[in-house]
């Protein structure tokens, strides 16, 4: 498993600004190191107008996939599973998020956004996140704040991962977050 110290676990309320923290994070450790080689995903909203109508799933290298949608109505959409209003295709992430996380000898790092209940939707993807947690590369990833008493099985493994270190966003403390998290990982990478 990996090493303490390792696993860097982003969480906080929708909204709050977990994917831009670990997307600037990522520039950041990549204007500072450029040949830095890191591996994932990240999601981001699907919006029409005001409107948030799903989610993609984006590549490091900015190829992207549907994740999930509640505009999509096909006789193949009425069986995905759902989240909230959300229709979550399996498939589709499956197909670009596992690829980024297969285990290679040169990756410096992970990103992962998010662990959460549309991607924990593929029974592929948490032992797939098992195995980067057991390659001992550090892992920068994102987890939904959960609700008292309502710990997502995956998340709380996480959570509960003896290298894991959980950083809570809010309002106040993003900036100051990014830094901290910043600082941490280059010093990670910095050791052999």
């Amino acid at each position: 498993m990996a090493a303490a110290g390792k696993c860097f676990l982003v969480t906080g309320p929708v909204g709050i600004g977990k994917t831009t923290l670990i997307v600037r994070v990522l520039e950041t450790l990549r204007n500072s190191n450029p040949n830095l080689k890191v591996q994932g995903f990240y999601t981001r909203e699907i919006r029409e107008g005001t409107e948030r109508i799903g989610f993609e799933v984006v590549t490091l290298d900015g190829r992207t996939g549907l994740l999930a949608s509640n505009k999509i109505s096909s006789a193949q959409s009425l069986r995905w599973p759902t989240v909230g209003r959300y229709r979550v295709d399996v498939a589709s992430f499956e197909s670009l998020a596992l690829p980024e996380l297969q285990v290679r000898e040169d990756t410096d790092l992970f990103i992962i956004d998010e662990i959460g209940k549309m991607e924990l939707y593929s029974s592929s993807f948490f032992p797939a996140v098992l195995k980067v947690l057991q390659s001992n590369i550090p892992l920068l990833a994102s987890i939904p704040i959960t609700k008292v008493g309502r710990d997502i099985p995956g998340v709380a493994r996480m959570k509960n991962h003896p290298g894991a270190r959980v950083f809570t966003l809010d309002a106040n403390n993003r900036d100051a977050m990014r830094e901290q998290i910043c600082s941490i990982l280059a010093d990670v990478l910095q050791k052999p």
